[in-house]
């Protein structure tokens, strides 16, 4: 495809880069296939022991010279990528598309999600802001202040295969902090164009070799940097399985970790909801990037007096659907990822049928023109009861369970008591209800909304959740302080050394 000339990708011996220098490796070379249509589209070297050495080396290398950089410098840096990126949006967003399987919307939107963080840091770059305290001792003043931790390690998973990365890479750069990225092996090549902008940006700017390092591989080289005392923080984004296995790793070396790992989510449709706009958040909510959002709707918690004509809505709205290509702008859903995905998805199917639940909209494997890649699968919905074990489940695929409920407060406790915590919605025009939904005996999860769907997050906010979510937060906010040290400080400008607490000690 000619969007592999724009960005610079080439299909042999790429998978370790230092930022302006490929590493190579001894280790043979793993498919980049499409879900699309199938097709290898490239071989990736994935690194070594000797190619993981270096790129770390030269990590630490690089944090020696940029953490000395002034911050506002190193937000020029990134106000810059953020131009290259909205000079490559098109061909970078048309390679997500292709290589993950989302709409080419979707993957557009990616792309501008990684510009948005980029003018966000920028910001940030002149607002790493400290605290200045009153001290009980005369003359003295105590201040904190905030100093990058040092190479950092990213592990993102394949549904977004380089927002994810900009919401750490971004920020943990203005902190001062250099990065070590695995890109997910199921869409590699969009680690390696991203890769590619990024040299030509920071040899412009003559950025030290190292501050932006890639390496490429399974689970062996993400339990190399869990490991690695070298990265004293992991930001690792996927399943709760792999979650758990990557906080024991660090910290049992007393290393931190930001985990952003499953969602369960659910969106509540009160008696009082507008229909219309519930039913626009519940199916691009639930169908969306084919279910493969740690976002994704997957319980629609609906109030007994409309679930009737919440029911029939959905149903006409999923007849609408169109699946094919995602390049094809008239399609809403592409493929899965890749087939393992597709026995994840009729595996649910089977296991909800069997605990009871009834299908509204039907499930299947997409077979014919168009959908030779095995990977398309039919969006389907089912009624259903919060005690099935499928339920609490996550199942990244287009699978949408519908529940039936009385009272608020027994719509808010199904909501809670799976044992995901990402986001979260209410559908009502209710002040009383809405409210009741945001209180601390409300939703549980790191993402609540009033009105809108469980996707669709900005980079203003903090992203993330809580319980099996990981509890981590990236992107937004005061986000920027899981990328640094915070550090106290007093400062006697006396003559005298009074104790604190009043102590005496004479000599």
């Amino acid at each position: 495809m000619d969007i592999f000339q724009q960005l610079g990708i080439e299909s042999y011996n790429q998978g370790t880069s230092t930022g302006r220098h490929w590493v190579g490796s001894g280790r043979p070379s793993f498919p980049s296939h499409s879900p699309v249509d199938g097709r290898c589209i490239a071989n990736v070297f994935p690194t070594d022991n000797d190619g993981y050495e270096a790129i770390v080396a030269q990590a630490q290398e690089a944090f020696a010279s940029w953490r000395a950089w002034p911050a506002p410098k190193r937000g020029e840096v990134v106000r810059q990528v953020g131009e290259r990126l909205r000079a490559q949006k098109e061909p970078l967003g048309r390679l997500v598309s292709y290589e993950m399987g989302k709409s080419l919307q979707e993957g557009l939107g990616e792309v501008q999600e990684m510009i948005d963080i980029c003018d966000f840091a920028v910001g940030l770059s002149r607002q790493l802001y400290g605290l200045t305290m009153h001290s009980e001792r005369p003359g003295h003043r105590i201040y904190e202040q905030w100093h990058p931790l040092g190479v950092v390690g990213i592990l993102s998973a394949f549904n977004f295969p380089v927002a994810v990365w900009s919401w750490n890479a971004m920020i943990a750069w203005v902190c001062g902090d250099v990065c070590v990225w695995k890109p997910s092996e199921k869409a590699p090549l969009c680690g390696i164009a991203c890769q590619r902008i990024i040299a030509e940006v920071f040899v412009a700017n003559r950025v030290p070799e190292g501050v932006s390092c890639l390496v490429s591989g399974g689970q062996d080289v993400g339990e190399w940097m869990s490991a690695d005392t070298r990265l004293p923080l992991v930001s690792a984004t996927g399943s709760t399985r792999m979650g758990k296995v990557v906080a024991a790793t660090v910290g049992a070396r007393l290393g931190r970790s930001l985990l952003e790992l499953g969602g369960n989510n659910a969106v509540i449709i009160s008696g009082h909801a507008d229909l219309d706009l519930a039913v626009i958040g519940t199916v691009f909510g639930a169908v969306g990037t084919a279910g493969q959002r740690c976002t994704t709707t997957r319980r629609l918690i609906v109030h007994a007096s409309v679930y009737e004509q919440m029911k029939e809505r959905l149903v006409k709205a999923y007849g609408q659907l169109r699946i094919g290509d995602p390049l094809d702008p008239h399609h809403h859903v592409g493929p899965l990822i890749d087939t393992d995905a597709v026995g994840a998805y009729l595996a649910a199917v089977e296991a909800c049928r069997r605990q009871g639940g009834r299908f509204l909209v039907e499930p299947g494997v997409l077979e014919g023109p168009g959908f030779e890649s095995g990977c398309y699968v039919r969006p389907c919905m089912a009624e259903a009861t919060a005690d099935m074990p499928i339920v609490r489940e996550e199942t990244f695929a287009p699978i949408l369970y519908l529940l039936c409920y009385q009272e608020l407060e027994e719509a808010i406790r199904i909501q809670n008591e799976v044992p995901q915590g990402l986001s979260s919605a209410i559908m009502t025009l209710d002040l009383r209800e809405a409210e009741a939904f945001l209180s601390a005996a409300g939703s549980d999860c790191g993402i609540a909304n009033v009105n809108i769907g469980t996707s669709g997050a900005e980079i203003g906010g903090a992203f993330g959740g809580e319980k099996e979510t990981g509890g981590g937060r990236e992107s937004g906010s005061d986000a920027w302080k899981a990328y640094m040290r915070r550090q106290t400080n007093t400062i006697n400008y006396s003559t005298q050394l009074p104790l604190a607490q009043g102590i005496r000690f004479d000599i």
